[in-house]
């Protein structure tokens, strides 16, 4: 994984933890990579790990069962989805907006490129 200097590396681990969620590469009550496995993996430190692992804990997106390790909850897709919803609404969608509005995008353009978007990367 390469981490951008932009955005805290736990927030970036968390949004790919919530990303093989949501292509359901780890399914409800899935057991997720252990601290110390994720750590190695991702070359990272596995206090970087522990922090993200809170932060998805309390968003009821992974639980710790003690003693056995973190799991997906029954519910992380939609938590998951309302996670990522409500930052991209409040920090991103502010940003995007702005530039629609500097570079003078139509609407219209952005319908043409979204449905261009979904075609190539989603519709293969």
């Amino acid at each position: 994984m390469e981490f951008r200097d932009n955005k805290a590396i736990y927030l970036q681990i968390a949004d790919y933890v919530c990303e093989h969620i949501l292509l359901e590469k780890w399914k409800a009550d899935e057991k997720v990579p252990s601290v110390r496995e994720m750590a190695v993996e991702l070359e990272v430190n596995p206090n970087t790990i522990m922090r993200t692992y809170e932060l998805l804990q309390q968003q009821n997106i992974i639980s710790n069962k003690r003693g056995i390790g973190f799991f997906v909850t029954e519910k992380a897709i939609d938590q998951v989805k309302n996670f990522r919803k409500a930052h991209f609404m409040d920090h991103e969608l502010p940003v995007l907006f702005r530039n629609i509005y500097l570079l003078n995008i139509s609407f219209e353009e952005l319908k043409s490129k979204y449905e261009t978007f979904v075609n190539e990367n989603f519709n293969a």
